[in-house]
């Protein structure tokens, strides 16, 4: 049983009931492709840091990383 609240803010009515099937199934749609976006992200920033860390590795000094966009 999932509950969605909905409130209208014109009149001040608040109303709960449980979602039909097609909320619940869009509901869950949103959820994964929130996790989903939240993965891409992180996995973009572990690339970001693993190239930053290579050119450090290769001498360029943190100017140089500044420059082009790693800084």
């Amino acid at each position: 049983m999932t509950i969605i609240v909905i409130h209208n803010t014109e009149t001040g009515e608040i109303v709960e009931r449980e979602m039909t099937a097609a909320e619940l199934s869009q509901h869950k749609k949103d959820v994964e492709l929130g996790k989903a976006e939240l993965q891409a992200k992180k996995d973009k920033e572990i690339a970001r840091e693993a190239a930053r860390n290579k050119l450090l590795a290769l001498g360029l000094d943190t100017d140089n990383l500044k420059a082009i966009g790693l800084g």
